[in-house]
């Protein structure tokens, strides 16, 4: 990549650090504080926990669409603003019900689509799979780092303070997106990363992609639910003071992340991602069901608790390596865009839905809950079908090849190792599935290769 790509992926990365870190910080440590505030229940607490996923999944894809239109940094920016200020709120609640409130417009600065937009406008199309993967890494290090820094924090400042700590975290952002951010020229819908309007029905009539959105619905409710009960449960079980729970996070997920790698690897280089998908599903189902039985005793607790996490690191990776996957080149974006919706569903599921069964049966009824639901979702992992694993390539074409698009397709489909193609000419470019062992690229190197 080149000095610009790399400035813009350091600073969309950073925005999405700051963003991120601020709401996982709140997870660990929002169950015990929210005990302490009038009228708190634990269908109340779950909601104020859940409550953001909600509105994040509401105004994900609107906002994404938008910034198609208004410019990828306004929106941005506003939805930064609106994050502030939902994070404000909650800093200055006496009460759930305020917190509620303050969560619910934390979600409507929903601003993901638009920021892998963005990214998509200022860099160039073959560093693309790259510059998103390190997004990735850092959304990953993001939710380490603030399920370890949550705890201690909260013992200088409070849990308003984490709240204020988000705020300024979001004006950060702000400032990262006004002064380190190029402006694109022209803003341009990408297939591969942004939502296109008209393929959201194919994508959500895609039988193997609908399985992949209930997945990830379910281990966010699974994981959202769990942190309802387990900060508790350190405390008041196993007499461990709040500040001291980074003790717990730390090597948990820490090691969890270590063995979660190499059967990452396995998966995509070896092509056992199916095999390993249900393994990992299973695992999630055996911690679950751990924790339900033992969660009074800390070995078999901790055991449990690090089990879910190596089977959680390892869905978290590799479930949207299977979106891409399964969805087809027009699709990919679309497809990707419901997937992150459905994760946030999922949150705000795991909070209500989990303080409801807190209130009625208690921890045990919770971590009960949760391996039901994982046990539903490996029922209907069992029929996915196996995936090809095709890498998609965007390739910038010579202009003067797009005099005759449907001569162009049947050209690029007939390079060996091209398996699919889009031919978009408003973007200048055809989205491919190629085989890449396969692949003739000296053969798809003269279809950009400008005109003699």
């Amino acid at each position: 990549m080149n000095s610009l790509e790399w400035r813009v992926t350091a600073s969309l990365a950073a925005i999405y650090a700051v963003r991120m870190l601020g709401l996982f910080m709140i997870l660990p440590v929002f169950a015990l504080y929210a005990q302490t505030l009038p009228d708190s229940t634990p269908a109340l607490v779950g909601l104020a926990i859940g409550i953001y996923g909600l509105s994040q999944a509401i105004f994900q894809i609107p906002l994404g669409l938008l910034s198609d239109k208004a410019g990828r940094k306004p929106v941005i920016v506003g939805g930064l603003l609106v994050f502030a200020c939902g994070s404000a709120i909650a800093a200055m609640a006496h009460s759930v019900w305020l917190i509620v409130v303050g969560r619910a417009i934390q979600g409507m600065g929903a601003v993901a689509g638009p920021t892998m937009a963005l990214a998509a406008d200022l860099t160039r199309e073959e560093n693309r799979t790259r510059i998103m993967a390190v997004i990735g890494m850092v959304i990953g290090m993001s939710f380490m780092g603030g399920m370890i820094l949550g705890p201690i924090i909260s013992q200088f400042a409070g849990v308003p303070g984490i709240f204020w700590l988000t705020m300024l975290l979001a004006l950060s952002g702000i400032a990262l997106v006004v002064l380190a951010v190029p402006t694109p020229v022209h803003s341009t819908q990408h297939r591969d990363t942004g939502i296109i309007k008209g393929y959201l029905s194919k994508a959500l009539n895609n039988p193997s992609l609908l399985r992949m959105n209930i997945g990830v619905f379910i281990i966010h409710l699974v994981m959202t639910s769990n942190f309802l009960v387990l900060p508790g449960i350190f405390v008041n079980d196993l007499g461990l003071a709040r500040p001291e729970h980074w003790k717990v996070y730390l090597p948990v997920f820490a090691g969890s992340f270590l063995l979660a790698i190499p059967l990452i690897i396995i998966a995509e280089k070896k092509h056992k991602i199916r095999t390993l998908l249900l393994g990992s599903t299973a695992a999630l189902l055996l911690a679950e069901v751990g924790m339900a039985l033992g969660h009074t005793h800390i070995g078999w607790l901790l055991a449990a608790f690090f089990l879910f996490f190596v089977g959680f690191n390892f869905l978290e990776a590799v479930q949207p390596s299977l979106v891409a996957k399964y969805s087809d080149v027009n699709t990919k974006g679309t497809a990707m865009g419901i997937f992150s919706s459905a994760q946030f569903l999922g949150i705000f599921a795991g909070g209500s839905l989990g303080g409801i069964v807190h209130h009625a049966w208690g921890e045990t009824g919770v971590f009960a809950f949760a391996a039901i639901v994982v046990g539903v979702w490996w029922l209907l992992a069992l029929q996915l079908p196996q995936p090809k694993f095709y890498a998609s390539q965007v390739l910038k074409l010579d202009p003067l090849l797009f005099s005759d698009k449907a001569r162009l397709h049947e050209n690029l489909l007939a390079v060996p190792g091209v398996k699919e193609v889009a031919v978009v000419a408003e973007e200048g470019v055809a989205y491919l599935k190629v085989d890449k062992e396969q692949l003739d690229q000296n053969a798809l190197r003269a279809f950009s290769a400008a005109p003699a």
